[in-house]
C-alpha cells in the first residue's frame, strides 16, 4: 500500500512538471522566438555571441537583461551592420520576473554544451 502511494505521487509530480515545461516553451516562444523567426533573426549566432563576450550564463542573462529592458544600439553586442539589415528591438512589455524566465529559457534552449558529446 505505501509504495502505491509512492507511485501515485511520483507520477502526479511527473504529470504537474511536463505541464510546467510545456507552458515555458510557450512563454519563450510566444515573448522570444515568434519575432526572431519572423523577422529571420539568427538566434544561435546571438547566443554564441553572448558566449564569446561575457562567458558565463550569469554574466550573459544580466547584458541580456539590461539591453531588453534599454534596447539600445549601445547597450547592444550586435555590430552595427547587423542594425541595417535587422530591425532595433522595441522595448520589451514584460515584467522583470517573466523576462528573466524567458532569458534563463532562451539561453538553455540555445546552449552549445547540449551539442557536445564527451566520450568516456
Amino acid at each position: 500500500m505505501y509504495c502505491m502511494v509512492k507511485i501515485v505521487i511520483l507520477l502526479i509530480i511527473l504529470t504537474i512538471s511536463m505541464f510546467g515545461e510545456s507552458d515555458n516553451r510557450d512563454s519563450l516562444e510566444k515573448n522570444c522566438l515568434s519575432c526572431h523567426k519572423k523577422q529571420q533573426i539568427p538566434s544561435v549566432l546571438i547566443y554564441r555571441r553572448y558566449l564569446m563576450k561575457y562567458s558565463t550564463k550569469t554574466q550573459m542573462e544580466e547584458a541580456m537583461f539590461r539591453y531588453l529592458k534599454n534596447p539600445k544600439k549601445e547597450n547592444s553586442i550586435m555590430p552595427p551592420q547587423f542594425f541595417l539589415k535587422f530591425p532595433m528591438r522595441e522595448k520589451i512589455g514584460l515584467d522583470d520576473v517573466t523576462l528573466r524566465y524567458n532569458i534563463r529559457a532562451y539561453l538553455k534552449k540555445f546552449d552549445v554544451k547540449q551539442y557536445l558529446i564527451i566520450d568516456k
